[in-house]
């Protein structure tokens, strides 16, 4: 027979915390910037050229200059806002095929060449 004593037994692993401060409660900013910026940014990474735009562009005598890059840099990162693959950047004097997915520069056509040029394998077009 088992006698009741009119006890509860709580184990000592049952803790109580205190409620948690307004300090607590506030919402700090990201390190370093949000998720999405930073995803981005490691996303787009530094621009590629492949073998035959640098080919190209040796040819026709083209230079970049750092203000072209960031050019070309920003119509990457927007055609990659809207989901692009792979698209026709338009300067005044320039032409690129650009792999979005990939970073990279797949071709370049000057303009005096751009004249009766069919640009295929492209989903998009960005205008500078």
């Amino acid at each position: 027979m088992i006698k009741l004593t009119g006890k509860i037994y709580f184990p000592p692993s049952t803790l109580i915390q205190p409620a948690p401060s307004k300090q607590d409660k506030a919402v700090k900013p990201p390190v370093g910037g949000s998720f999405n910026q930073v995803l981005t940014q490691k996303l787009a990474g530094d621009l590629k050229f492949s073998q035959h735009a640098r080919e190209r562009l040796k040819s026709r005598n083209i230079e970049l200059s750092s203000t072209d890059m960031n050019n070309i840099q920003n119509a990457v990162n927007k055609a990659r806002e809207k989901g692009a693959r792979d698209s026709l950047i338009l300067m005044p004097d320039l032409a690129l095929v650009v792999s979005i997915k990939n970073n990279t520069v797949i071709t370049a056509v000057d303009g005096q060449h751009l004249k009766e040029n069919i640009f295929t394998n492209i989903d998009s077009a960005v205008i500078v």
